[in-house]
């Protein structure tokens, strides 16, 4: 039988103190490995993609800014625009009105005399009926001076006799 390999207190491998040196050996290769693997390979890829995702989201909102700087410069020129585009409407409206009032005030002078002229005419004719009429206004006065005679006498005056009363009355009352 061969000799039996001294037995440690626990059993397992990793508290054998013999074993110890092996361990750390393996350990720090594993670790330098894994540590120019993480510096030399992912972590400048990993910084990488950081750096180009910073740049992209820089420029992004750079270019956002740039979009509203934009949009708020051609706001302001179309509320300008709008703004002159309101005066000049109310200046065309000013004037439109201007014009329909002078036109209306044309047609109301042109309307004021032509009834100036009919008024004219219709006084004018007025008074030469009413001349006329009072030409005729003794004769019908006479008239029915001699028919209200009659009625109340029961004869009719003489034509004579009324055409003398009237013309005294006439020329005592002019």
């Amino acid at each position: 039988m061969p000799p039996a390999a001294p037995e440690s207190a626990s059993g397992l491998p990793q508290f054998d103190l013999a074993q110890w040196p092996g361990q750390i050996v393996w350990a720090l290769i594993t670790f330098g490995v894994l540590y120019l693997l993480l510096a030399k390979v992912f972590l400048p890829r990993i910084g990488g993609t950081i750096d180009a995702r910073e740049d992209r989201i820089s420029g992004e909102i750079g270019e956002a800014r740039r979009m509203r700087d934009e949009a708020v410069a051609k706001s302001a020129e179309a509320a300008s625009e709008m703004a002159g585009a309101r005066a000049r409407a109310r200046k065309l409206a000013d004037e439109a009105i201007a014009q329909v009032k002078a036109a209306g005030d044309a047609r109301r002078s042109e309307e004021d005399e032509a009834l100036a002229k009919i008024l004219s005419t219709a006084e004018a004719r007025i008074g030469l009926a009413r001349s006329e009429a009072m030409t005729h206004l003794g004769s019908i006065a006479s008239v029915a001076a001699g028919a209200m005679i009659g009625r109340l006498t029961g004869k009719p005056p003489a034509e004579t006799e009324l055409a003398a009363a009237f013309a005294g009355h006439e020329e005592g009352g002019s």
